[in-house]
């Protein structure tokens, strides 16, 4: 496998601190005009949410809503609402397949795939990365106190059920550190080129 248009250096495990990558909002950019331009027009009713991280890209389409009878029940709904979804999921499998190889080979990242429809979402395809870390007593007491009460099944589960807290309790604080961030990149970006 050749190197991607990031060079030989920017492939999935690589580039940041303890050997991870950090993906830039320039390399964000890219791969989702890169999305946009290769996935077909007509699978969504909007473009498709394009998120990236150091290994993975997750492409998530919306699908026109369904129409159904006056009086019908949100049991109905959700159901065929997961029929809409399983269908396009089917019927788009081997073109996701040849798309999600291609981003593979151009990015060196993993492709996973989803689609909303009306309050539906279903993920079909997504990457469970495993992350290392160090955890002090105090820390790894918290994860066993998720393990013994039943709320994970093993420390890297308690471990992803916190991060999940996290990400819903704090979304805004999150979101706006994830704003900040982007702005010292396009700032960074402008500087001087150290290499010219």
């Amino acid at each position: 496998m050749g190197p991607g248009p990031w060079g030989p250096g920017m492939r999935r495990g690589r580039g940041r601190r303890g050997g991870e990558e950090r993906t830039t909002g320039e390399q964000r950019q890219r791969i989702g005009a890169w999305v946009l331009g290769r996935v077909p027009g007509d699978w969504y009713i909007e473009a498709p949410q394009v998120s990236v991280d150091a290994d993975e890209i997750l492409i998530v389409g919306r699908l026109a809503v369904v129409e159904l009878p006056a009086g019908s029940s949100p049991e109905d709904r959700a159901t065929a609402e997961s029929a809409r979804i399983g269908g396009h999921r089917e019927d788009t499998r081997d073109q996701r397949v040849r798309i999600a190889q291609e981003a593979e080979e151009q990015f060196g990242r993993i492709v996973s795939w989803g689609a909303r429809c009306g309050d539906s979402l279903d993920v079909f395809t997504s990457a469970s990365v495993p992350v290392m870390t160090r955890l002090r007593m105090p820390e790894r007491h918290v994860l066993d106190t998720l393990l013994d009460a039943g709320v994970a099944r093993s420390r890297s589960e308690a471990l992803a059920w916190c991060v999940r807290l996290v990400a819903s309790n704090e979304e805004a604080w999150i979101s706006e550190l994830r704003d900040a961030f982007a702005h010292v990149e396009d700032v960074r970006s402008r500087g001087p080129n150290p290499e010219s």
